[in-house]
């Protein structure tokens, strides 16, 4: 995706190398011979992914994920005795994973090299991005899938309505909901035959977006996410994830005119739109400009385009993760704490 540096270009001799390396790797060691026999019944499974026949033969034993999104959805089903490497990093993880996520090697903290991934001897890929498994990512699915490997991308970048030809980070025609996220959690669920895990996951999931919601009612107030940059700020088009926060909490996107998923928009239009309230992506990486929510305020109130703005001026900020203004489980984090602002702003009844 456009709001990641782009990753290096490959030398092919090392890539062959690498892929000989791999294959080799694949009959390395798992999490035991007792397991691969309780997980071998219900298998072939076939996924229809993103236009993709995804086929395993058995339950992955040796998972490399790409993307947070999918590293943490990973974790939450209590797969990490069965991933060999994670990488894409914007943000700490989350919450209750700490233990789980110290197991597994991260192999980069941004987009690794396909030599780095094959290294690690990988029997499933997973990503959040289309991006990341295409031209200019880590490696193309048909690259992997030539190696014996099959990939899975995150439904919610290729869903009904998303083009991702569009330039930047693609466009909406059709707002993505939290149903396609859940969806994601049942295909790994079913993937790792660990269905029941996978539908207690979505239950847990549900119950904290209506809790969080319940009684409110936000009609009337403005919102405006800034994941990163301060020269040329991203912010949200009306139909990604921060589409889905904006719609539950039942306020209005300033840009939901805007149907690009992460728009670059000049600060003289954000102060056109004057929002009430603006939602801060807090990123631990540092590969944009104003990266962090403190590094975001302290420009929204030293310039002179921004310091005037309603929400700048009355301190109405909430802060995310860059994870919960991705569809991804954080995007109901990302429910929950923008709920809790806008109460406690007393910008919802």
């Amino acid at each position: 995706m456009s709001r990641t540096p782009p990753a290096a270009r490959r030398r092919a001799a090392a890539v062959l190398l690498a892929a000989s390396l791999a294959l080799t790797a694949c009959g390395g060691p798992g999490d035991g011979a007792g397991h691969t026999a309780r997980s071998a019944a219900g298998y072939p499974v076939t996924l229809d992914n993103c236009g993709h026949e995804v086929t395993l033969e058995s339950a992955p034993r040796r998972v490399v994920s790409l993307n947070q999104g999918t590293t943490e959805i990973l974790l939450s089903l209590g797969l990490a005795d069965r991933m060999a490497g994670t990488a894409t990093w914007t943000d700490p993880v989350m919450k209750g994973l700490e233990k789980a996520n110290a197991s597994v090697p991260r192999l980069a903290d941004d987009n690794p090299s396909f030599e780095k991934v094959l290294d690690a001897g990988p029997d499933f890929v997973t990503a959040s991005f289309v991006s990341t498994l295409g031209q200019g990512g880590v490696a193309t699915r048909e690259q992997f899938e030539k190696l014996g490997v099959p990939t899975y991308v995150s439904p919610a970048d290729c869903a009904a309505g998303k083009d991702n030809d569009s330039g930047g980070d693609g466009s909406r025609s059709a707002p993505l909901t939290l149903e396609t996220v859940y969806g994601e959690i049942r295909d790994l669920a079913r993937a790792f035959g660990v269905q029941e895990r996978g539908e207690e996951l979505i239950a847990r999931l549900k119950a904290r977006v209506r809790q969080a919601t319940d009684g409110l009612d936000a009609s009337g107030t403005s919102l405006m996410y800034w994941f990163a940059n301060s020269q040329s700020p991203y912010l949200a088009g009306c139909c990604g994830a921060p589409g889905a926060i904006t719609r539950a909490v039942g306020a209005r996107n300033a840009f939901s005119d805007t149907h690009d998923e992460w728009p670059q928009i000049n600060w003289e239009t954000v102060a056109d739109r004057d929002p009430d309230v603006i939602v801060l992506g807090d990123l631990t990486r540092r590969s944009q400009t104003a990266e962090s929510a403190k590094a975001k305020i302290r420009f929204l109130e030293g310039n002179p385009a921004t310091r005037n703005l309603t929400a700048v001026r009355k301190k109405r900020y909430v802060l995310l993760s860059g994870q919960a203004m991705n569809p991804s489980i954080r995007t109901v984090e990302g429910i929950e704490q923008v709920a809790a602002g806008l109460r406690d702003y007393g910008l919802a009844r």
